[in-house]
């Protein structure tokens, strides 16, 4: 069969174009191979130089931080060396200085042995002179009383007897005459009218015995809280009583703590400012002394408060309020273990029944009543007797002269001159002389604890004393920028000194002097 050429040709045409398609299709697949491996290999390239540099910047950081960690460690462990040796040389010092004074004190005890032996030989010597000076007074009474026999004329069981019998028959009329003139005293004033005021102010006012006590105690929710009162080691208990002054004593009593100080004042802001400490849960030495100046800060308010409720029960509601915040300080001051406020407010009580009984000025009689103690709340504070002061405070709060009178006059020192003055000073008495009003044994103890303190404070840079330890132990707190260690350890020494010189206690008391230096700033 014959093929025509132009076919023949069309189709080696068709053949070379297809061979030609496909070999340009596979230089081109093959160049788009090239073009990604290419890619690929910057790609990698890239990524292998960012590793370098992130581990080179890595093993950079890693040597800072040891740099750092190791630079804080050398810091940390000189630091700690110096304090060391810083404590090393206090403690070899305080040692050469014991050692100093036990060879005073050797000296000393040599001394003195010297001396008692020469007291001894003294001793002997006046002995043996008393001796000979009691026989020859004994001779000569022996021969004074045979002389005083033959001219008498009696012997001297007769003398004795006689003059025994003059003293019965003197002392029989002494006698009579006392119980004669006290019958008239009574019968003078024993008046029914008065009788019968005394008897029914007394029976109109419900008293009180009253004792004031030096513990309170605090109640806690669980005895867990007890460890975290006490703190690591007792630094918050320390911390507690440096700043409050009152010792904190944590014993086997279930689910409570006690607080004792012989001030109720300080002992008062200790147990708000650890119940509220036991309330929050927080308790560390920031803690508690942030608690115990809040405190502090509101005990004014509560004063004012407590005044205002007292005046305010006794009807008089017009009082300056500088006096009702003192009459709220009146019920932590007492007189003989009695209340000083509860004594004010029973004084006026009975003095107004009593003026309402006689037709005299009632209001003016509980006034001066209310007020006739107030100079008490100021007189640990400033100089004077409390009548001095309590007159300066109501002329300076403008009270009436009939109330200054009468306040005044309630302890004898003016003569009265006004019904409600009398009034008020039998009102004190009543109230002062009732069972169970009062107690001298706790007022004794109270002022031995505030002369206590006041000793210590007397020291040039002492800014806090404390009695604590029922009077076992006396704490102060010294400024730093005034008193050394050095000079902490004489204050010691010589409050010790003066305490034995000018008081008497039972035992002995503990005087520990403490000094603290504090370095404060705020991070803003």
């Amino acid at each position: 069969m014959n093929i025509p050429l132009w076919i023949i040709v069309a189709g080696i045409v068709v053949l070379a174009a297809g061979f030609l398609a496909v070999w340009v299709l596979w230089i081109r697949t093959r160049q788009a191979g090239v073009h990604r491996i290419n890619e690929a290999e910057k790609d990698a390239r890239r990524i292998v130089a960012q590793a370098e540099i992130e581990a080179k910047r890595l093993l950079k950081d890693a040597d800072v931080q040891a740099r750092e960690r190791l630079l804080a460690a050398r810091t940390e462990f000189e630091r700690e060396t110096r304090e060391h040796r810083v404590e090393l040389a206090g403690i070899e010092k305080r040692l050469d200085q014991r050692e100093m004074q036990l060879e005073e004190r050797a000296l000393s005890l040599g001394e003195r042995e010297r001396k008692v032996e020469e007291l001894e030989e003294s001793l002997k010597d006046r002995e043996r002179h008393l001796a000979e000076q009691e026989d020859e007074l004994a001779a000569a009474v022996a021969e004074q009383r045979i002389r005083l026999e033959q001219i008498a004329g009696l012997t001297s069981d007769q003398a004795r007897a006689e003059l025994v019998h003059s003293m019965e028959n003197e002392a029989r009329m002494e006698a009579a005459g006392l119980i004669k003139r006290i019958e008239d005293e009574a019968v003078e004033k024993a008046k029914d009218k008065a009788r019968r005021v005394i008897s029914m102010a007394i029976q109109r006012i419900a008293s009180e015995h009253v004792i004031e006590s030096t513990v309170s105690v605090v109640d806690l929710p669980s005895d867990d809280m007890k460890g975290r009162i006490i703190g690591r080691e007792g630094r918050n208990i320390r911390a507690f009583e440096q700043a409050t002054g009152v010792d904190l004593i944590v014993d086997d009593t279930p689910e409570a703590v006690i607080l004792s100080c012989f001030e109720p004042v300080r002992r008062e802001i200790a147990r708000l400012a650890l119940e509220r400490l036991v309330q929050d849960g927080r308790i560390h030495p920031a803690r508690i002394e942030e608690i115990v100046t809040k405190v502090q800060g509101e005990m004014d308010e509560k004063l004012f408060a407590d005044g205002e409720a007292a005046a305010l029960e006794m009807g008089i509601p017009d009082l300056h309020p500088e006096l009702l915040k003192l009459i709220g300080r009146l019920q932590f001051r007492s007189s003989y273990g009695q209340n000083a406020l509860r004594h004010s407010m029973e004084v006026a009580w009975l003095a107004n029944y009593m003026a309402s009984e006689l037709g005299a000025d009632a209001q003016v009689a509980k006034r001066a009543g209310l007020l006739h103690d107030i100079g008490k709340a100021v007189d640990r504070e400033m100089e004077g007797t409390h009548l001095e002061l309590g007159r300066e405070l109501l002329k300076r709060f403008g009270e009436s002269e009939a109330v200054i009178h009468a306040m005044e006059c309630h302890h004898g020192d003016y003569d009265p001159q006004s019904v409600e003055a009398v009034l008020i000073t039998a009102a004190d008495a009543l109230s002062a002389a009732r069972p169970g009003a009062r107690r001298e044994i706790l007022e004794n103890y109270i002022k031995r604890l505030e002369r206590l303190e006041s000793l210590a404070n007397d020291f040039k840079g002492v800014e806090k004393a404390y009695a604590i330890q029922a009077g076992r132990e006396l704490r102060i707190i010294v400024e730093s920028t005034k008193i050394s260690d050095e000079e902490a350890l004489w204050l010691a020494r010589d409050v010790a000194k003066k305490v034995e010189a000018e008081l008497t206690y039972p035992g002995q008391i503990k005087v520990t002097v403490i000094r603290e230096t504090r370095a404060v700033e705020y991070a803003r």
